[in-house]
């Protein structure tokens, strides 16, 4: 199998594929804050994407969630319920449910602490 490129001959940045995307929710979005729920059925990914800013995490519903990151390197973790987690402004990755139930969290961003 080669490799894909885009028209003009440069290769794409990341592989190709297909699968479902995450749904995003926005429930607050002010001037210090943005808060957005995520619904991940079964193989939804969110696509490849950089945070902007300090962020939080509050999972919903337990899931396993698989996290790709630049390089091909890739990190597997369970969520639970009300555990949350933070990342630094900065972060670049593909989350994806690699489990076989739906699974949910809240990502509040710090917009005072940009990256």
């Amino acid at each position: 199998m080669g490799d894909t490129t885009f028209s003009g001959g440069k290769p794409a940045p990341e592989p190709l594929r297909c699968r479902p995307p995450a749904t995003a929710t926005l429930q607050i979005d002010t001037e210090i804050m943005r808060v957005t729920r995520w619904d991940f059925p079964p193989g939804a990914e969110t696509g490849w994407h950089r945070h902007g800013w300090a962020y939080i995490v509050v999972p919903i519903q337990a899931g396993t969630m698989r996290v790709e990151l630049p390089g091909g390197t890739m990190n597997e973790v369970t969520i639970n319920p009300g555990v949350s987690y933070e990342r630094p402004a900065g972060a670049e990755h593909n989350v994806v449910n690699a489990g076989q139930e739906p699974f949910s969290f809240v990502e509040i961003e710090l917009k005072a602490h940009p990256g």
